[in-house]
């Protein structure tokens, strides 16, 4: 698994990727701006240039502040029963989406890019590996508790992968339902293979 940013957001870079998920949310990838970001901020461009040099770094370091609150995220909960926590990541993933279907939209469009951007492709690939390490290591104490079948772990996490990764761009595409039935899939798969 690739290591996580160290980078640590806080004061002026909390406020910063504060703005610029709503500048993304409102604009897009392909509308967003330092300057409409500054605007969401509520200082100037070179406020934000003092603490990031270009536009594809500032979306660099969001890209490292989404996955650090997607890590938060999953550390907050409570539960270790394998069951639970799996169905909580699957949420996670395929419900919690729904509520913010413009980022969604944004960070799409920022998928699109990774192949001529090699710092996105890396931040995508980073979280890639972060949660299919996350859905892995669920599976993998499952198995060990006795919860769940005795199966080739990486073979299945891929398949969820799988799934989320498709729910994902067809609910960009067709709308939120395409989520909805990602879930149910995704449950009716972990039944199937882990039950």
């Amino acid at each position: 698994m690739t290591d996580r940013s160290d980078r640590s957001f806080s004061g002026p870079d909390e406020e910063i990727m504060q703005a610029t998920y709503r500048a993304l949310r409102e604009h897009g990838y392909a509308d967003l701006t330092i300057k409409r970001i500054a605007e969401e901020y509520g200082k100037s461009t070179a406020a934000i240039h003092y603490h990031y040099d270009t536009k594809e770094a500032l979306l660099v370091a969001f890209l490292d502040y989404l996955l650090e609150r997607f890590v938060d995220s999953i550390h907050e909960v409570e539960t270790t029963d394998p069951d639970e926590r799996l169905n909580l990541l699957l949420d996670e993933l395929l419900v919690a989406p729904k509520e913010n279907r413009d980022l969604s939209v944004a960070l799409l469009e920022m998928r699109s890019q990774a192949p001529y951007k090699e710092a996105f492709s890396d931040r995508f690939q980073q979280n890639d590996e972060y949660i299919r390490y996350m859905i892995k290591a669920v599976i993998n104490h499952g198995i060990d508790e006795g919860e769940f079948e005795d199966v080739d772990a990486e073979h299945v996490t891929h398949a969820l992968m799988t799934i989320v990764d498709g729910a994902r761009t067809r609910s960009v595409v067709l709308g939120e339902g395409e989520l909805e039935t990602a879930r149910e899939a995704a449950s009716e798969y972990v039944d199937a293979m882990l039950r």
